[in-house]
């Protein structure tokens, strides 16, 4: 079933519109179709600008991570678990 609505567009989008349909030679109305359907599947996903953003990021975090061995950074985790169940820097609970 078909439902017909109406929209307003800017010059520049109608302009996409009917160059995107031309070259698709495809109804406009199928094109918009489409590009709504494209647009609902990248909902909740990165930009590729995005992406390139946090791998940046990553890889100029990543080596700035200390390398330990994993027994110390447990017995460090096992320090401050213990550290917090003793009331923290104060020394006992109140």
């Amino acid at each position: 079933m078909v439902t017909r609505v109406t929209y307003s567009l800017d010059e520049a989008t109608v302009r996409q519109l009917r160059l995107a349909a031309e070259r698709l030679r495809k109804p406009q109305s199928q094109v918009v179709r489409e590009a709504v359907a494209e647009y609902c599947v990248r909902i909740g996903r990165l930009s590729e600008g995005e992406r390139l953003a946090l791998l940046r990021t990553f890889d100029r975090v990543i080596p700035a991570v200390p390398a330990r061995p994993a027994r110390e950074v447990d017995a460090e985790i096992r320090g401050l678990r213990a550290a917090r169940r003793q009331g923290g820097r104060r020394g006992g609970r109140r």
